[in-house]
């Protein structure tokens, strides 16, 4: 009867280096003991010690990823076109700020002030929409840090179709421009091009699906078009009463889409001012 050792050592017999498969298991040991050595950064020290786990990779996932300068816009490190979508995906904070807040400091134009309440309007709506259908955002959202909030519609691209409508409307009819019919069909094409673009960048990056894109650029486009539709129709009547109220006085709020060129306009009467101060002086 054989012992208990014998027995243990007849059956687990150390495998002979002459097996195709034991030589395979020992040159990927060593392999891999090599890669480490070359790598011994913190990263790989955990997962000598602590294996293949699922946070560790999502760690090396996240690191591949980079912020737009002053922003929380990630797009893979390395990736040109990601770079330059992710300043495109930017364009509507913009807008926001470069735009319409700089409008109202400097022009107080009613139909600016009331383009610019339609937007914030439309994101109250956007808002509303995310919470109350709660789609969730693609699985790349981990990577890009962005999973707390919702994904449908997507907001960056109901702004930017509701401003693309709304200018557009705005251009056909003539409203605050001083620019020749050509002009506008120019500036109309940059705006619609914008808003493909940046609707593009939100898939690119992998912030949000394509249907929760084009969801936001058809709500866009409809919220936009009916804004347009209760500004020129149902307040415009109203513009004179909010330049006389009070309030309006205060703000020096005002209305010139009724003026065909307010360029022109404006310019004769700052010359007709100073030649008027230059009268007085003498």
């Amino acid at each position: 009867m054989l012992s208990s050792r014998n027995l243990l050592t007849s059956q687990f017999t150390p495998p002979s280096l002459s097996d195709p498969i034991s030589r395979h298991f020992l040159r990927s040991f060593l392999e891999e003991t090599k890669r480490r050595r070359r790598k011994p950064n913190s990263l790989g020290l955990t997962r000598i010690f602590f294996g293949s786990i699922p946070w560790l990779h999502q760690m090396e996932l996240s690191q591949q990823f980079k912020a737009v300068t002053l922003t929380h816009v990630r797009y893979r490190r390395g990736d040109q076109l990601g770079h330059f979508l992710a300043w495109i995906s930017l364009v509507p904070v913009f807008i926001s700020l470069g735009g319409f807040v700089s409008h109202f400091l400097f022009r107080r134009e009613l139909q600016g002030i009331f383009f610019g309440i339609g937007l914030v309007i439309s994101q109250f709506i956007n808002e509303f929409i995310k919470t109350s259908v709660e789609q969730a955002r693609p699985e790349t959202c981990t990577l890009l840090e962005a999973c707390d909030s919702h994904g449908w519609p997507s907001s960056h691209s109901q702004f930017m179709f509701f401003f693309a409508t709304y200018f557009s409307m705005m251009a056909c009819k003539g409203i605050g421009f001083w620019f020749g019919l050509r002009s506008r069909w120019v500036l109309n094409l940059l705006h619609w091009s914008l808003a493909v673009v940046t609707m593009y960048s939100r898939v690119y990056l992998g912030y949000h699906t394509v249907a929760q894109v084009f969801a936001g650029a058809a709500l866009g486009a409809i919220v936009g078009a009916s804004w347009f539709w209760v500004v020129n129709s149902v307040l415009y009547p109203y513009f004179p009463v909010i330049e006389e109220s009070a309030l309006g006085r205060m703000l020096c709020v005002k209305d010139t889409s009724h003026i065909p060129d307010v360029l022109k306009f404006e310019y004769d009467n700052a010359r007709a001012a100073r030649k008027n101060m230059g009268t007085k002086s003498d």
